[in-house]
Formats: C-alpha cells, structure tokens, sequence
C-alpha cells in the first residue's frame, strides 16, 4: 500500500529533525544534552528526546554516562565510505604523505566549510612537535594561510563582505581582523601560489600552504606543512618550493592544471 501523504511528510519532518540534530553537534563541536538540543534546534523537548533516542539506538548518536550526546560509530563509517569514493582525496591524500616524507614535518589538507577553514586531512612529522589542529578542526578564515587562499578566487566584493562577516581575533592576537587587508591578502597568496602564517593562530606555530586549484582556477583545497615557527625563518624557500610543487602534482593527476 503507497504511503499516505500525511506519513510521508511525517517521515520527512523526522529525517528534517534528526538532520538538524546533527548539524547542531556539528556545528558546536562537542558533545550536549538533549535540552540544548532541542532549545538549539526550535523543537519540542519531548520531540528530541524520541529523535535522540531513536538515533542512538541506531548508532548514529552515542550517549555517555552524563547523559550528553555525539555523533555515533555509524557517521564514522559512512564517512570512511564516503573519502574513499572521492577521486581527488584518494590523490591529495597520497601527495599529503610524499610531502611529509620529502620534508619531515606534518602535512594538512584543508578545504573550506562556509566562514571557517576546515582540515580534511593530515599527516604528522615524525618529530615531538605538536599540531593541535586536527582533522575536522575548524576555524575562522582569517586565522590561517590555507583560510585566505580558499576564497582568493572570489570577486574582490564577495571576499570583502565574507571577511567582514567572518574575521574574528585569534587567540595569539596576531590575525589581521581588517577586511580590506585579508581580502587584499587573499588575492596577493592567490596569484603567488603561496601563503605564510607565524604565529597567528598558535603561539610558535608556522604554516606554509599552497593552493590546489581546478580546471577553472578555483582554490578548492589546499596543502600546507605545519612546523614550528622559528623553521620558516631560517629556510623559507625550502618548505615554500616543496609545497608548491606537491600542490602542481595533485593539479596534474587531476588533470586542472589547464587553467
């Protein structure tokens, strides 16, 4: 027997809510409780505890001894799933490890996720030296290299007004936060292929990140070597050629380098 109209959208409004409750958890970043959830998300306590309920019971949500909620085993593995059909993952990821080799430091993919520079994936050194973002750590555009040369290819009016809706003080303090100059900053790493931060983010930390454009010169990615800032001081042109140069592989293999 067809479904009903009146169930289906009652299917839908629950696909809708559980959607909601993960974009909530995605967006925060760390484990909450269902009233949280429910206040966050404009739905009726009852209402999410049964949306809650029914996701940890099939493992997409899992509960700890306090009751808070997190995304469950099941994301985990769709995830998994998902990173392995993606051509151009499989290929950055490679080229992510040959770089750690070549340079012995830890090695990020990043890409963007609205306001924020999100890492994709990571490779670390094979020192004692610390990163402390990790893959799925998100932060302000204007913290990072790899922030300003993801939206380096926008119009120059769109990248005003994302700078001014996003810049935010860093916790070193050392982040521009002034539109005009980040949207200035984005084009000038754009054209250059290349963007350098110290300091700016974590306190000694360096970056080094080039972009990884497409077919129609879009930075879709980049690839950055992330070490510790006094590095970069002493040989910059060392790690700046290295990245470029892996970026411009992963170009090749993608078959973009014809923009």
């Amino acid at each position: 027997m067809e479904p009903t109209g009146k169930t289906r959208r009652s299917r839908v409004s629950g696909m809708d809510r559980a959607l909601q409750v993960l974009d909530f958890l995605y967006e925060t970043g760390s484990p909450s409780g269902v009233y949280a959830i429910a206040k966050a998300v404009g739905a009726p306590l009852s209402t999410a505890y049964v949306i809650v309920d029914d996701m940890v019971e099939k493992n997409l949500l899992s509960r700890d001894a306090d009751g808070q909620v997190w995304l469950g085993d099941r994301l985990y593995h769709y995830g998994l799933a998902y990173a392995r059909s993606l051509d151009f993952l499989g290929v950055a990821t490679r080229e992510m490890h040959d770089l750690g080799r070549e340079v012995a430091e830890t090695i990020q993919l990043c890409g963007r996720d609205g306001d924020y520079m999100q890492v994709l994936a990571m490779a670390d050194g094979p020192g004692h030296f610390q990163v402390t973002s990790r893959v799925g750590t998100r932060v302000p555009l204007n913290w990072t290299a790899s922030g300003r040369l993801l939206v380096g290819h926008l119009p120059s009016d769109e990248r005003l007004e994302l700078f001014r809706r996003c810049a935010r003080t860093s916790p070193t303090g050392r982040a521009d936060v002034d539109p005009a100059a980040l949207s200035a900053q984005a084009e000038a790493a754009l054209n250059a292929k290349l963007s350098i931060q110290a300091g700016e983010s974590d306190y000694a930390v360096a970056c080094v990140a080039a972009p990884i454009l497409d077919d129609k010169g879009a930075c879709v990615a980049t690839i950055s070597i992330v070490l510790p800032e006094q590095k970069i001081l002493d040989d910059r042109n060392f790690y700046a050629d290295h990245v470029r140069v892996s970026a411009e592989r992963i170009e090749k293999m993608m078959g973009w380098r014809s923009h």
